[in-house]
């Protein structure tokens, strides 16, 4: 009897773990490999509904359908959020990991981004279903919690790169410009906030950090874009998995043309008239330099896709985000240059590019569901995998 009552335990705590061993290796990944870079799901669904909101083309139920979707990337948010935070929470290891790893670390960009679209969207759409004084209130929450997230960013994530991670030559993509561009976004989303504050100092206050915010993003935007062409240039088109990053470097620019026009928008009820013209002035001048860049951009990026796709070597990865969030910049963009201008052009260019975002978002969003529903992008190697193939080299 005594042998018996000395073995079952022993034999109890083997049991418990093996058991233990089998669900840790049944346990879901998603929640140990939840990395920021999911953020930019968040990212691409607001600027659907966002771009929908102004662009140049009025029909009956649009505005509804685009408030559908503000909903959606709201709801995206909480739900990311509410994980991300737990994951740092019960897998530390895992969150430091990912910080210092030279490629993920980069998409620290993407919370505060994806918090400063989910605030404008909020004002623009949200404020039909919960009323301007809530909407107002959530926005001021959600622009301030992510600007000072952006700026942190801005300034960490490049910190980190001078002083601990060894870059290779060949190492620049688009993903270099996510922890830098958030400033833009609150550029862009505090302009739409400045008549909503309290005239006098505090307005004037508000719109002049927005400006700091527009330059601050823009110069270190314009030297990493510097970077990535001399990558292009010097080591030729990067591995399949990473292409779609390079349509992040449409995010700046289209993003940048916004906050300049929104800004001049909000200037007249902030600025004295000389500064307010002379803002409206640099916005459309600056608006249709970069303006046509970035239409030079887009086509380099879509015939390097053209040709990745055509070898058959544009696998679905998480990624593929990219072609959403920055080619909605350029909607909006187009947009404000149509407002200031009165430029059919533009009025075009913005439709045409809102349909293809549409398009693009329709495709990413299915695929992404799609691999959450069968586990494929919950598994370790899914999730790293994008990641990883930014240091294996170039190929043309």
């Amino acid at each position: 009897m005594t042998a018996t009552l000395t073995v079952r335990p022993a034999a109890a705590r083997h049991e418990v773990d093996q058991l233990d061993q089998r669900r840790s290796v049944r346990k879901p990944s998603a929640l140990r490999q939840l990395g920021p870079n999911w953020f930019a799901a968040v990212m691409g669904t607001g600027i659907v509904a966002n771009a929908a909101a102004t662009v140049p083309l009025r029909f009956p139920g649009l505005r509804g359908a685009a408030t559908v979707v503000w909903a959606l990337s709201a709801a995206l948010l909480v739900l990311l959020s509410v994980a991300w935070l737990a994951h740092r929470v019960r897998f530390p290891d895992n969150a430091r990991d990912h910080r210092d790893h030279p490629v993920m670390s980069q998409f620290f960009g993407a919370p505060p981004m994806a918090l400063l679209t989910v605030g404008g969207g909020t004002l623009l759409l949200g404020s039909d279903v919960i009323g301007l004084p809530a909407a107002l209130a959530i926005d001021w929450v959600l622009w301030t919690a992510g600007t000072v997230l952006g700026l942190l960013s801005a300034v960490a994530v490049p910190y980190r790169m001078f002083t601990r991670h060894r870059v290779e030559a060949d190492a620049a993509f688009g993903g270099w410009l996510m922890p830098v561009v958030p400033p833009m976004v609150s550029a862009a989303m505090g302009a739409l906030l400045v008549p909503h504050t309290p005239a006098g100092q505090p307005r004037l206050t508000m719109i002049l950090v927005c400006v700091t915010l527009f330059g601050l993003s823009l110069i270190a935007a314009l030297v990493t874009i510097t970077m990535i062409w001399s990558r292009l240039v010097h080591h030729g088109i990067p591995a399949a998995g990473m292409v779609p990053t390079l349509w992040i470097v449409l995010g700046p620019l289209g993003q940048s043309v916004t906050a300049a026009g929104l800004l001049a928008n909000a200037a007249p009820t902030a600025l004295p008239d000389l500064y307010a013209k002379g803002l409206l002035a640099f916005s459309v001048i600056f608006g249709l330099a970069v303006w046509g860049f970035a239409m030079l951009w887009l086509t380099l990026a879509l015939a390097v896709t053209v040709k990745t796709c055509r070898a058959g070597a544009l696998t679905f990865n998480l990624t593929w985000w990219g072609f959403t969030f920055p080619l909605g910049t350029c909607v909006t963009g187009s947009t404000v240059l149509y407002s200031h201008t009165g430029a059919d052009l533009f009025a075009v260019v913005a439709v045409l590019l809102y349909l293809v975002l549409v398009a693009a978002w329709a495709v990413v969003a299915t695929r992404t569901a799609r691999g959450v529903l069968d586990g494929s992008l919950l598994r370790p190697a899914a999730l790293t995998a994008a990641a990883d193939t930014a240091r294996t080299g170039a190929t043309r």
